[in-house]
């Protein structure tokens, strides 16, 4: 058995807490919380482009796990603290890059760009400033990733890089995609087949993982808003809707639509996952598909006819974009 890493000698109980604190920041949870406050806050461009920067980063950066499947430093020797279900289930993926970093510097380098732009700062020293906050962000989520026993340092460095090099590139076509969802033809249905190609073009791992599972449902989320912008945009997403700050949105407003939206997407999600995990394995079962059992839906259940090399293979691209597809058609 190796030896502790250098980093993991000294720790403590609120470091712990600290940086698994810091690792929520980049999490479904928090997601689910800080992007529709984008759009309450009446900056719909950023909340639907940030949305889309986080699709695109959770699908370049999940494949590029899964193809190179790096596994995560051995536990033991390193110290792992996993103090969240998240955290858990992001353990089971694989190492390299780092997500955390990835998606820290995309949407941080991205939301500092929209800031300076919008509020058109000139002032060398403030856009300084705000890049150091950037950097010192997102040094402290790679630091407290290796902290945390979840990445090595070299999984943190190539997060970096690919984190930079697609915000390097968004920067650069987000006015383009912009302009498209909002008065492009055809959005819609191009949207559709685009999310369904990324299901279909999504690598196989060396071994299963929840990495696919991310990014279908942040797929999903990103043709969600997509078809619902493009249809409501001059109703309720063009640039003159009432920003926060300003008369035509106080504070009490926009609290009010935090009390009233919060609660309506949390039971929204949790009704919609109810009715999946209800309705499919009973559409399985009358249709007669035999389909492999998986962990969010238990009731599906798997064929025991199969032979033990079928049941070990990993998926295919269509049993991975169509899970009920029967074994022969794929």
């Amino acid at each position: 058995m190796g030896s502790v890493p250098v980093w993991q000698k000294y720790h403590h109980g609120c470091l712990d807490a600290f940086f698994s604190g810091l690792s929520c920041v980049v999490s479904v949870p928090f997601y689910t919380a800080f992007l529709p406050l984008l759009f309450w806050s009446g900056h719909g461009k950023l909340a639907r482009q940030m949305t889309l920067l986080m699709a695109f980063c959770d699908y370049l950066g999940n494949c590029l796990k899964d193809v190179v499947s790096a596994p995560r430093p051995s536990c033991p020797p390193v110290r792992r603290v996993t103090a969240t279900k998240d955290e858990k289930e992001n353990a089971m993926e694989y190492g390299l890059p780092s997500s955390h970093t990835l998606n820290t510097v995309c949407l941080s380098g991205y939301l500092l760009h929209y800031v300076v732009t919008y509020t058109r700062h000139s002032d060398a020293s403030m856009q300084f400033a705000g890049i150091a906050m950037v950097g010192l962000f997102v040094g402290l989520i790679g630091l407290g990733r290796i902290y945390l026993g979840m990445h090595s340092l070299v999984d943190i460095i190539s997060g970096l890089a690919f984190g930079l090099a697609i915000l390097a590139f968004w920067l650069n076509v987000h006015e383009y995609i912009d302009n498209f969802i909002v008065s492009g033809q055809n959005v819609t249905s191009f949207w559709a087949a685009l999310s369904f190609l990324l299901l279909f073009a999504y690598p196989t791992p060396e071994l299963p993982t929840p990495s696919f599972e991310y990014h279908t449902a942040f797929n999903g989320v990103a043709l969600g808003i997509v078809s619902g912008i493009q249809q409501t945009y001059h109703q309720f997403h063009h640039d003159n809707v009432p920003h926060i700050f300003t008369s035509q949105l106080m504070i009490p407003a926009f609290v009010g639509r935090m009390l009233v939206g919060i609660p309506t997407i949390l039971l929204v999600k949790f009704c919609s996952k109810a009715l999946a995990k209800w309705s499919l394995p009973i559409v399985a079962n009358t249709l007669g598909i035999p389909i492999k059992s998986t962990s969010y839906i238990p009731a599906l259940t798997a064929s025991n006819s199969g032979k033990k090399s079928d049941e070990t293979r990993q998926p295919g691209y269509l049993q991975k974009a169509f899970p009920l597809l029967p074994p022969g058609l794929v």
